[in-house]
């Protein structure tokens, strides 16, 4: 069974993880956000911290505005995406994650290494295409045989 995906972003600033989530309904879910190291891009340079804290329920419509019409630079990213009337948490497995609301898990370390989970196989072959179509590097299907991951968490 595919479980998710990953590949490697550009280690460049500008609007990846919009571009990353194009196919997925952004808006139509609230997110838990790890507020991890992520900076807006100011004048060339990185400016504000994007997240200043963990964040439970931030409106899908807020993060999709947010990735999609700034620039920023993602260091270490961890969003989740919980459909709106369900209660947002921080899933730590993938089995939390299976027995849980939560429909999306999007991860980056190190500025550049993503992985996607997400249980909508249809979305999951979309958010794949998308991957290949924006020329992301070793773009990979995470299955059960080679899912080595034992936290869904960038630390």
């Amino acid at each position: 069974m595919k479980r998710g995906i990953i590949f490697k972003i550009p280690n460049e600033y500008g609007k990846i993880l919009g571009e990353l989530l194009k196919p997925f309904n952004t808006e139509t879910f609230n997110w838990y956000i790890g507020g991890e190291e992520s900076y807006f891009i100011q004048n060339d340079t990185l400016g504000e911290v994007m997240f200043h804290e963990e964040i439970y329920g931030m409106d899908g419509s807020v993060l999709k505005e947010l990735l999609e019409n700034n620039e920023y630079y993602i260091i270490f990213a961890n969003f989740k995406a919980f459909p709106q009337e369900k209660d947002v948490i921080d899933v730590q497995t993938y089995e939390e994650f299976l027995n849980s609301d939560c429909q999306l898990v999007l991860l980056v370390v190190d500025c550049e290494y993503a992985t996607v989970y997400c249980k909508d196989q249809g979305m999951l072959e979309a958010l794949c295409h998308n991957a290949i179509s924006n020329g992301y590097d070793d773009v990979q299907y995470i299955t059960n045989e080679n899912d080595f991951r034992t936290r869904l968490s960038v630390w």
